[in-house]
């Protein structure tokens, strides 16, 4: 009876502990947009509670956009977020060097035993990678499922005979 209720709480703890992780905080920039993308893993249907926030220097941390706080009033209009799936999208219109921090991704989800998840990155403009179809395509896929998909491209060209 005692190795039972012992499985049972190991089953437990080890399904709470997988329940939500973030893997991933990218920036990038698109016709002077900038766009993070927070991946996170979840493995409830519980609600989700996330924000975006973002700290200058040493000033207070501010609001961004997010379903949790009010927004700041220097992001409010310009700002907007999009969930698909387990990727949080964040769109911050008419990116200036104003804009420059560090960024943070918040997720929690509700009675989640985890608690929330947190990530940062550094954003400033000269240093932010162009947003492209195929950066998309080449973070969301794996290695060897894009070079099988490249071998027709690559046969059509004559570069690979097989």
């Amino acid at each position: 009876m005692k190795s039972t209720i012992g499985i049972a709480v190991l089953v437990t703890v080890l399904q709470v502990a997988q329940c939500q992780n973030i893997r991933e905080l990218t920036a990038c920039i698109h016709n002077q947009n900038l766009r993070l993308d927070c991946r996170y893993d979840n493995k409830t249907s519980n609600p989700l509670s996330y924000e975006f926030r973002m700290t200058k220097d040493t000033r207070a941390m501010r609001t961004v956009a997010g379903n949790i706080g009010v927004p700041d009033s220097h992001f409010r209009n310009r700002a907007n977020v999009t969930l698909h799936r387990n990727l949080l999208y964040l769109h911050v219109y008419g990116f200036t060097a104003a804009d420059e921090g560090i960024y943070e991704c918040y997720v929690k989800i509700t009675s989640d035993l985890t608690g929330a998840q947190t990530r940062n990155v550094t954003v400033a403009k000269d240093k932010l990678v162009k947003c492209a179809g195929i950066s998309v395509l080449i973070q969301n896929t794996s290695w060897l499922l894009l070079l099988l998909l490249s071998l027709p491209l690559l046969q059509a060209v004559d570069f690979v005979s097989l």
